[in-house]
């Protein structure tokens, strides 16, 4: 009897421990992309203080975000190429070394050129770390088990822009604004460690291919003048013509770029990988759901700030309610996924996000905050539960000697949507101010931009509809 006991005591010391290990790369990449979405965010709300400090015009200081976000966007592509070439451990160490290191250089920065510079840098880390990370994560972890991950890295993602306003509210309000840069060395030289004693050697296959400079050259124009685009658009700050111009630079260029991957034996970017439905739908139906990520921060802030009149703090803190949606679909996304699979859950799910964003149309100042709360709530369990399972899908059928080109393209994706969503967002509140004649936003012109954004959540039904009934049945399997 007693041997017995003691068998069992070290079968489930053994089951916990490997749970245990099973845990901590979804972690550990999770702590990445928590810090690169925190720091996208939290900086918005810290540049009136920063323009006293550098005696700049506050406007000049938006330069910072759009030079993070071009860089991002450039070197995103060439991201799984580095970790083909080196190892992705190795990159993955790297690009947390320089985003940290840059995150002191912006926090030790004595004018605007310093912090433009610096910017770029974490920018230039930001797009390495991120795929990178998630790439260790697809090669680590069996395909039974990656809903499970998916689901813990998701919330990252959605915690970021949720506490981004809250935190830079209260650094910039009883500390000061160096401190947004300052607390990713904490984070960053914890994920140092902890890649280097728990990430396996094992993630760094190395698979020597030539580098496509041509095709990272194009993509490089296209990326970085579409995300350009995107971000005047939402800003206001060119005129239409100049969008549209960048715009086509950034199509010419991308079609110059398909006409080129055709030809070439190892495109930085793999179109062919579109060929792969369960890839093709994540990408294209993910990404209009993804215009959520950065669009409902945005309308948020302003309709919380600008609309009701709530300071930082207390915005950001209502907002956080979507977060804690976000912390209740990590229990409940496996059994919902098992039961009604992939396909159904994709598309009934994709209306009732889209749904939950229309619903904030209707907050008014009278509004109670319980309410407000409520619907955030249930608005961000709903979109968690929409990342988790289209992040999962996207690579249910990729083969491994190809994860590295799709965890780069779907990066690239991301980028994009995540810019365009802040975009179109903004557009729909210029229209509806247009309209009425105004030139002073009011809570009235944000009812535009929160249905849009639901409208192009609801839309991609239909491309979830052209999944195969049985989409994402390999991930249900024990086999790895």
């Amino acid at each position: 009897m007693g041997q017995e006991r003691l068998n069992a005591f070290l079968l489930t010391k053994e089951r916990l421990h490997r749970r245990f290990k099973g845990l901590m790369v979804p972690f550990i990449v999770g702590c990445a992309l928590f810090m690169q979405m925190l720091d996208a965010t939290v900086l918005a709300i810290a540049l009136p203080a920063m323009a006293l400090s550098f005696d700049v015009p506050v406007v000049q200081l938006n330069l910072a975000i759009t030079a993070y976000l071009l860089a991002a966007a450039v070197f995103v592509p060439i991201s799984g190429w580095a970790a083909d070439r080196w190892g992705a451990r190795r990159v993955f160490v790297a690009a947390i070394v320089v985003f940290t290191t840059s995150s002191a250089g912006c926090a030790l920065a004595n004018s605007m050129n310093d912090l433009v510079a610096w910017r770029v840098m974490q920018g230039i880390g930001g797009a390495m770390m991120v795929p990178v990370g998630r790439l260790i994560l697809l090669r680590t972890t069996a395909k039974h088990e990656l809903l499970r991950a998916m689901a813990f890295l998701s919330m990252p993602a959605l915690l970021g822009p949720m506490l981004g306003p809250p935190v830079g509210g209260f650094l910039v309000t009883f500390a000061s604004w160096h401190w947004i840069f300052l607390m990713n060395l904490p984070i960053g030289l914890l994920g140092v460690y902890m890649t280097l004693r728990y990430v396996p050697l094992s993630s760094n296959q190395i698979t020597r291919r030539p580098l496509d400079a041509i095709g990272f050259f194009l993509s490089a124009i296209c990326l970085a003048t579409l995300v350009a685009a995107f971000e005047m658009l939402g800003q206001g700050r060119l005129g239409l013509h100049w969008v549209a111009g960048l715009l086509m630079i950034g199509l010419a260029s991308g079609w110059l770029y398909k006409w080129h991957s055709a030809r070439c034996a190892n495109p930085i970017i793999d179109l062919e990988l579109m060929r792969i439905s369960s890839f093709r739908e994540s990408v294209i139906g993910g990404n209009l759901c993804r215009f959520a990520i950065g669009a409902t921060p945005f309308l948020l802030a302003i309709l919380l700030q600008v609309g009701f009149g709530m300071t930082p703090l207390s915005a950001g803190l209502i907002t956080f309610a979507s977060a804690a949606g976000a912390l209740l679909m990590k229990f409940t996304a496996r059994p919902i996924l098992q039961r009604w699979g992939y396909r159904r859950v994709l598309m009934s799910n994709a209306v009732l996000t889209g749904a939950a964003l229309a619903v904030c149309a209707t907050f008014s100042a009278q509004t109670p905050v319980a309410i407000m709360i409520g619907v955030l709530l249930i608005g961000g369990f709903f979109r968690s539960l929409q990342f988790t399972a289209v992040n999962t899908l996207g690579f249910a059928d990729i083969p491994a000697d190809r994860m590295s080109s799709a965890s780069g393209f779907s990066a690239m994706a991301q980028q994009l949507s995540i810019s365009l969503g802040v975009g179109i967002a903004a557009s729909a509140i210029n229209v509806s101010m247009t309209v009425r004649g105004a030139a002073t936003l009011t809570s009235v012109d944000l009812v535009a931009g929160f249905v849009t954004i639901g409208l192009f959540c609801a839309l991609s039904v239909f491309s979830f509809r052209r999944l195969a009934p049985t989409a994402g049945e390999s991930l249900q399997s024990r086999t790895p």
